[in-house]
């Protein structure tokens, strides 16, 4: 696999929307490819109306960064190597749980970034959504 299509974004969507069924949180749920390109986007019925810019922004964090938000919270910390990091790129950086890079064959090909519930719920939500990507 070298992108991402509209189907596969759409099994991711749909994963990460069972799991926070499951969760019990109405998500915002985002998924981008290597260009940081929205390919997908779903806003669960009463979700956060902020969830929708920040879980496209996690998945942009994901891809850009090629890291994890969550690592990047921790890289992103006083006296660590990136901080300040958050005020760039007109913001859209994330600091915190809940964007995870997509890849194959060892290059980042997308992100799918999910916001909605706490960090820790946000993360497990992401998470479903990249093992879909991991059974296509």
């Amino acid at each position: 696999m070298t992108t991402i299509t509209l189907d596969d974004a759409r099994a991711l969507v749909s994963a990460a929307e069972s799991k926070a069924d499951a969760v019990g949180v109405p998500m915002c749920i985002a998924v981008m490819d290597d260009g940081a390109d929205l390919v997908a986007f779903h806003r669960m019925d009463g979700a956060l109306l902020a969830s929708v810019d920040i879980a496209q922004n996690k998945a942009y964090t994901a891809v850009t960064l090629e890291l994890d938000s969550e690592t990047v919270w921790e890289l992103a910390q006083p006296g660590e190597p990136l901080y300040g990091i958050g005020g760039t790129n007109d913001g859209r950086i994330v600091t915190f749980g809940g964007g995870i890079p997509l890849e194959a064959d060892g290059q980042v090909i997308g992100g799918v970034g999910v916001s909605g519930g706490s960090v820790e719920e946000d993360v497990a939500v992401a998470s479903a959504a990249v093992e879909a990507f991991e059974s296509l």
